[in-house]
């Protein structure tokens, strides 16, 4: 893991040189108190990994890594909004910080940002770049739209929750991955292997989320934890779990209750009880089990990527490493 060390390094280094522009301070304190919160990195790292195991360099990848990390906190931000969130890696949400239309409007200019990003590449490269890059964001938002739809659905089918996410979380990573590719020129085919290896590693990424959402340390995990239960969000823990049915009147009608009607003690409450149901119904080791599954099947498709084995062996390594967040 040592050259993703040093490869978090370079980005940071790059992220603060990239997104220096300070005045409006209204409009720019809130894009970089964001970008500074932290985080894995785990998108703009997969771009350059990407572009450096198929021959690009570092720095010719590094304008495209710095877009998705642009883009990506830019969804962050307005899904804050969205969720009416308290925090965000463990600090005030922009919305909480300033106000929601200082939000929306920093938000907004993140994404023009994104997009300037590319500016730079070749005319094939730009064209290429923005082609994926668009349909990413567009897909980003459907995922969106799906999840505030299923928070007031009570017949939400797994099929439609797995979409929802891969839309809203694993078509980013997928995204990610490709546009190394693309820079890197490989061809086609070989981009969407490396597409459909983020997919998987993105899922199993979200069902994570949703299993640490309710299970996970509040001290790490930098989110409110059970905000999924307080917004009554059918995640896959929570389908998994009403499949029992000595547990599924209960879990509905605990999901059926409105958070803006209940003060904090009968919300944390619901929490604690909805957690026992969701272990005693098998739909936590359920989660656990397809976590796994996902994992699997990306680790499966590094063996057919085009790669040295070196190269396969660290991204072997980096799809164990998030996996290790459940430990």
């Amino acid at each position: 893991m040592n050259t993703l060390i040093s490869l978090r390094t370079l980005f940071l280094e790059e992220l603060k040189s990239k997104i220096t522009a300070t005045e409006p301070a209204g409009l720019y304190d809130p894009v970089h108190y964001i970008l500074d919160l932290g985080g894995k990195r785990l998108r703009p790292l997969l771009t350059l990994m990407s572009a450096k195991m198929y021959g690009a360099t570092v720095k010719d990848a590094m304008n495209a890594a710095v877009a998705v990390e642009v883009f990506h906190n830019f969804t962050l931000l307005h899904d804050d909004i969205m969720d009416a969130a308290d925090l965000r890696r463990g600090k005030e949400t922009v919305h909480k910080k300033w106000d929601v239309n200082t939000g929306i409007l920093s938000g907004d200019a993140m994404l023009i940002m994104a997009y300037r990003l590319f500016e730079g590449y070749d005319q094939k490269q730009f064209y290429e770049l923005n082609k994926i890059f668009s349909k990413t964001a567009l897909e980003v938002c459907e995922g969106q739209q799906y999840d505030v739809d299923f928070e007031t659905r009570d017949d939400v089918t797994i099929p439609e929750y797995l979409n929802m996410i891969k839309l809203k979380t694993s078509v980013l990573v997928g995204c990610a991955l490709q546009m190394g590719a693309i820079i890197a020129g490989v061809k086609e085919q070989e981009q969407k292997l490396i597409y459909d290896y983020g997919i998987h590693l993105g899922l199993a990424f979200q069902l994570m989320d949703d299993y640490l959402d309710a299970f996970g340390d509040p001290k790490t995990f930098g989110k409110e934890v059970g905000g999924d239960i307080r917004e009554n969000k059918k995640t896959y823990l929570y389908l998994k779990s009403i499949e029992n049915e000595d547990c599924a009147l209960e879990l509905k009608e605990w999901f059926a209750l409105d958070h803006e009607e209940m003060n904090e003690d009968q919300i944390d409450e619901k929490k604690e009880i909805v957690k026992v149901f969701f272990e005693a119904s098998g739909g936590a080791a359920a989660t656990l089990d397809k976590i796994k599954s996902y994992t699997d099947k990306a680790l499966s498709i590094i063996e057919e990527l085009d790669l040295s084995e070196e190269s396969k062996k660290q991204l072997r390594d980096f799809s164990l490493e998030l996996m290790g967040r459940i430990s």
